[in-house]
């Protein structure tokens, strides 16, 4: 990552910090409950002088506590707080009481600064996003997208993002039952939501196949065991797979089904996505506002890479709507996130052009579509040789 990205730590030689008492803690007696005065944690990069020394936590979290454990400091979540942990007790960030948050390490590149209204150019936002993509590739990092249904209901945005995935560019999904469902059900009835996934058209009875789709899958066991049958043609959901990258289905209230590899417990999920995302070094979310809002919220604004430097860990919000993108960037308090209000097809297309070779042929475009095809042609030579025995 360019240098000028990187997080500035503060001197802290200086007499105010080399000065400063350290952190006052207080023990939980109660499972899941904090003592009272506790500090609210947040994406901010935040120091706590312990045991005399400054030390910032590996990964940040919003809306947590930080906890204090031979002689470390953890962020965790008030529900997985046990009896004995001693939680940090602050009302001050200026490092008088041991904990210093500091933004300004962090250059003004780093933290947004608009960007996520309709008429506001992405040519920069795009420019920064190529770059990191091929920086990730290159150091064999981890890319994790977060994507809605909208996104797997196009046929050109579904390839598009199975060939970026096929070049490197895809180490983790996220995301809900309806995006998993609607993209399988293209492969396996060629609609999303009962319509043609190229012409947009509805099929006649259009609204049973996504309920099709999901009968079909548990009645087997596992998406992976429908694939495995030969049952889905195409599609992203199916790329994945056969690469081996992991998908992390999050349920809610709403789904239909669902899929076997959902989970429905929402702790649960959430626990899954901080697995998925405490890995990533780069997230891209795509028209789903539940999902990009909590994984933002979530997800660490910074890592610590095996140098010591503070690296910021971006996030990538795309919708058409100005509303969704601004609540992904309030819940990453605008560090490290960048919005871009416009029709994730175009979007997804954009990427595709700029990383993938022009000439490159997907796995399905090799063996699945070329077989298509001269079956095809097989079976129009075959209807002709019919008719002209039938006219000798």
């Amino acid at each position: 990552m360019r240098e000028d990205l990187l997080f500035t730590p503060p001197n802290f030689s200086e007499e105010k910090y080399a000065s400063a008492k350290d952190v006052t803690t207080a023990e939980v007696t109660k499972d899941g409950v904090s003592p009272k005065g506790f500090y609210l944690t947040s994406h901010m990069p935040t120091y706590y002088k312990v045991d005399g020394s400054w030390q910032i936590p590996e990964r940040s979290s919003q809306d947590c506590v930080a906890v204090v454990e031979d002689g470390k400091v953890f962020v965790r979540e008030f529900r997985n707080l046990k009896k004995g942990d001693k939680v940090v007790i602050a009302s001050k960030t200026d490092a008088s009481e041991g904990v210093l948050k500091y933004g300004q390490g962090f250059s003004e590149e780093v933290f947004s600064r608009g960007g996520d209204f309709v008429e506001a150019s992405n040519t920069s936002n795009y420019k920064l996003l190529y770059e990191l993509l091929r920086a990730e590739k290159e150091s064999e990092g981890n890319i994790t997208w977060v994507l809605g249904p909208a996104v797997v209901f196009d046929y050109d945005t579904r390839n598009g993002l199975s060939r970026l995935a096929e070049n490197g560019y895809v180490q983790a999904l996220l995301g809900g039952n309806a995006m998993a469902t609607h993209d399988l059900e293209g492969g396996y009835l060629n609609t999303a939501l009962g319509q043609d996934i190229y012409t947009q058209e509805s099929d006649p009875l259009g609204h049973y196949n996504h309920l099709d789709t999901l009968n079909a899958i548990r009645k087997v066991g596992s998406i992976d065991e429908f694939i495995n049958e030969g049952n889905v043609r195409d599609g992203f959901v199916k790329t994945l797979n056969r690469l081996g990258v992991p998908i992390t289905l999050a349920g809610s209230i709403r789904d239909d089904g669902p899929l076997p590899e959902v989970t429905g417990n929402v702790y649960d999920s959430l626990d899954n996505v901080r697995v998925a995302t405490d890995k990533s070094n780069l997230i891209i979310c795509l028209a789903t506002t539940l999902h990009s809002a909590s994984t933002a919220e979530t997800a660490t604004s910074y890592r610590v890479d095996e140098n010591g430097n503070i690296v910021p860990v971006f996030i990538f919000t795309v919708d058409v709507t100005e509303n969704a993108v601004r609540k992904v960037s309030a819940a990453r308090e605008g560090i490290a996130v960048r919005t871009l209000v416009t029709n994730v097809q175009d979007f997804v297309v954009n990427l595709e052009k700029e990383l993938v070779p022009e000439e490159y042929l997907s796995y399905d475009e090799e063996h699945v579509y070329e077989v298509e095809e001269n079956s095809s042609e097989a079976s129009i030579e075959d209807k002709k040789a019919m008719s002209q025995g039938r006219e000798e």
